[in-house]
């Protein structure tokens, strides 16, 4: 586990814990572990377990993490997050986790066997009463430690097992994989339904062309790094949107806007719906609520500012269904 940039600080009520080393040792721990990216029901459903178990044994509540996402690491590629770490620790702590400690995933801690981090890690430096896992856990080099592997280690090293079955909703087994596959295909309310909660961006507002302001519908374009969190597939949304602890709603084009000539590359957009202000430099939220419809590319300047406005007063109609 890195050593190095070691911090050690409160987010609320949650300690972060940066260093394997300050760690304080408590047996009483309740101790899950994974990179739980999207903390979505089936997450919830564990770190639920785990909250609940510490407090009947007057333990500790931990949650082990990791970033960067193995995946990324040893795996085929680069995966689409759900999940910056940012947002995952306040996720974390909005579920009542007393302690996460962050883990820096690298291809030496990689190869640690299954039994090596139990034993080195849990045990020793850790402490642990009961480890609470998910349906599908795997761990280890390769993934090579089962949730059979680890029922053995807990017989021997003396720490009991749970294994918490996986959330089905709609008769899916809710997974961070499917929620990325209805994100990816805009089934925004699909991804809702799995993750608990509407999925969202938090990016700051930087200045644009002014297109959008020149045909009536001035917008807000949202820059942050599309590695580190998934942007849905192209279309145009219904969304709320906060800004500066206040929140509105508004509809948010995500694509490379055909209907202009652009360099290609995709945007994200927000017209607020009722807003007058000026938003560059802001870091804003956005929570998608519904798609309305995919890119499309118009004859005309003239048949897009129409359809926008259709967009806007659909927009509107959902936004009285939510608030009313």
């Amino acid at each position: 586990m890195d050593r190095k940039n070691v911090t050690d600080h409160s987010s609320g009520n949650m300690k972060i814990v940066r260093n394997i080393d300050d760690v304080v040792v408590d047996p009483l721990s309740i101790v899950t572990i994974g990179t739980f990216d999207g903390v979505h029901l089936g997450h919830q459903a564990i770190l639920r377990y785990a909250v609940k178990q510490a407090k009947a044994i007057s333990g500790i509540s931990r949650m082990i993490t990791f970033h960067p996402h193995p995946r990324d690491v040893v795996g085929k590629g680069p995966v689409e997050h759900l999940c910056t770490i940012e947002e995952r620790l306040h996720l974390f702590e909005s579920q009542g986790i007393d302690e996460t400690l962050v883990v820096n995933f690298t291809h030496a801690f990689s190869q640690i066997t299954a039994r090596s981090f139990y034993e080195q890690y849990i045990v020793r430096r850790i402490g642990v009463y009961e480890v609470v896992i998910g349906h599908d856990h795997q761990f280890g080099r390769n993934r090579e430690g089962s949730i059979e592997t680890l029922q053995k280690l807990g017989a021997e090293l003396n720490f009991s097992v749970v294994v918490i079955p996986g959330v089905s909703v709609d008769g899916q087994v809710v997974s961070s994989s499917l929620i990325r596959r209805c994100l990816l295909a805009g089934e925004i309310e699909d991804a809702t339904k799995y993750l608990g909660k509407p999925y969202s961006i938090t990016a700051k507002v930087v200045e644009g062309d002014k297109r959008g302001r020149s045909i009536g519908f001035p917008t807000a374009n949202l820059y942050y790094d599309s590695t580190l969190k998934l942007t849905p597939a192209s279309g145009v949304y219904v969304a709320s949107v906060v800004v500066d602890g206040k929140q509105y709603y508004g509809m948010v084009n995500i694509g490379v806007r055909p209907t202009f000539t652009t360099n290609g590359h995709r945007l994200v957009e927000v017209h607020i719906l009722d807003f007058e202000g000026d938003l560059y430099g802001k870091t804003i939220t956005v929570a998608f609520i519904k798609r309305l419809r995919r890119e499309q590319k118009f004859n005309s300047v003239d048949d897009l500012v129409a359809q926008l406005q259709h967009d806007r007063l659909d927009s509107r109609k959902i936004v009285s269904s939510i608030i009313h």
